[in-house]
């Protein structure tokens, strides 16, 4: 109800008190009956007001002059919707009880966040952060329009800078907790790869005693946060000392994996529908979740095949030609890069060609555009740089790239690959339309 909103942000509500389905804060998306928070960023939410209303919405938050129907007053509509997310959460205490996952880490996030809402999601009933909605916009809106009647909650924490975590745990309250890796990302907010270590770690150091932190012990950064936090702790990984450890992994001619594990709950073996090792290393954290939820973790293997992955991730299509294109083109850091290009490399083909974009917000850009341009070389894979020279070699604008990608003929395999700027994703919708 508008009336629970109001108390819940110590706001002024004017109008009806209205019955409320959910929260949005995107006009062109909205449903009947949801509640819209106007987020002032580069354009002003309070701009959009008025579509929200007649898209249906059932309130609105503002904090300037109400505009008719049914509004919330507040001081201020983003930490008012933090706010909302913590009362929300509250609601939600008893049917989630020990089911709060929170998942961060510079690379597999997402696709992590994804595995887990598949193997916890065949016997619990879950609710998980859509997309990439890991921020303090996207985090209480997961919270706020989970059903009445879920058990689990998933929800992906991504990092800004130092603090932003802590803000997003305050909120989610989880108790479990799941850090994949400390990259070379966002490094220039934080002063370097060990600042981002430190950011991630806020995380497990917002779980009590009674929690889990699940860490992947090949990464000697989020390893070490095991000193980070007074919480269980459990890992995973290829080492001899991962308590979820990858006994074996045999890639297909499409490089996707079949994977036995060892656990603290029995031998466990699996299959995935995307390439890539280090989308198995993904999959063994979601095991690790279920395990400790107390849950059937063959049940929770057998249904990592069928996991719904967020799109860009990994995605395989083949085109006409019958070559397979590889779309992992939602963002890259050169942890990401080097193992979407050894995936690439893996797979049975007679010609392998990676169309990279720029890598963002790193902290020696040309050296590490570099790297993987050496990497790729080493692989045996012809690197084609889009809109970008960083890589040392050309680049290419899109136009060029796609007369190169419309050439790759059966038996050829490409990656498509690049930070959001890059924006690669068109590149992929003319290769496979």
């Amino acid at each position: 109800m508008a009336a629970d909103v109001a108390k819940a942000t110590n706001g002024v509500l004017v109008g009806q008190n209205a019955h409320l389905s959910g929260v949005s804060f995107d006009s062109r998306s909205i449903r009947p009956g949801q509640l819209f928070v106007p987020i002032i960023a580069e354009r002003d939410g309070h701009e959009f007001i008025a579509d929200a209303l007649k898209a249906g919405a059932g309130a609105y938050l503002t904090c300037r002059e109400p505009q008719g129907r049914t509004a919330v007053v507040v001081n201020d509509t983003l930490q008012a919707l933090l706010q909302l997310g913590s009362w929300g959460r509250t609601k939600l205490d008893a049917q989630v009880a020990g089911r709060v996952v929170g998942v961060t880490g510079s690379v597999g996030k997402t696709s992590t966040k994804d595995f887990i809402a598949a193997a916890v999601g065949n016997q619990l009933r879950v609710c998980a952060s859509d997309k990439s909605f890991n921020n303090d916009q996207g985090l209480p809106i997961t919270v706020l329009n989970a059903s009445d009647d879920v058990q689990a909650l998933v929800l992906e924490m991504g990092m800004r800078g130092f603090g932003e975590i802590s803000r997003l745990c305050a909120i989610a309250r989880p108790h479990i907790g799941v850090v994949t890796a400390v990259a070379e990302a966002h490094t220039e907010r934080v002063g370097g790869i060990e600042g981002v270590a430190r950011a991630k770690a806020e995380l497990v150091q917002a779980l009590d005693a009674s929690g889990t932190a699940i860490l992947n012990a090949d990464d000697e950064r989020v390893a070490a946060m095991r000193g980070s936090t007074k919480a269980s702790v459990l890992t995973y990984g290829t080492s001899a000392a991962a308590d979820i450890r990858m006994q074996s992994c045999d890639l297909d001619d499409l490089a996707r994996p079949t994977v036995t594990v060892t656990t603290p709950w029995g031998l466990v073996s699996f299959s995935l529908a995307v390439p890539g090792k280090h989308m198995a290393m993904n999959a063994l954290a979601a095991i690790a979740v279920a395990g400790v939820m107390g849950l059937d973790v063959q049940l929770a293997a057998a249904s990592l095949r069928e996991a719904q992955l967020s799109p860009m991730r990994m995605s395989v299509v083949r085109q006409s030609s019958g070559a397979v294109v590889v779309n992992d083109a939602y963002n890259a850091n050169p942890s990401s890069m080097a193992a979407a290009l050894h995936s690439l490399q893996s797979m049975n083909a007679k010609r392998r060609i990676a169309f990279v974009g720029l890598m963002a917000e790193l902290a020696d850009p040309e050296h590490e555009h570099r790297e993987i341009a050496a990497l790729a070389q080493r692989l045996g894979i012809e690197l084609v740089a889009v809109n970008t020279d960083a890589y040392g070699v050309a680049g290419v604008d899109l136009a060029e790239a796609v007369k190169i990608g419309r050439e790759l003929i059966e038996g050829d395999a490409a990656l498509v690959k690049g930070s959001r700027i890059a924006q690669l994703e068109r590149l992929v919708e003319q290769l496979t339309s």
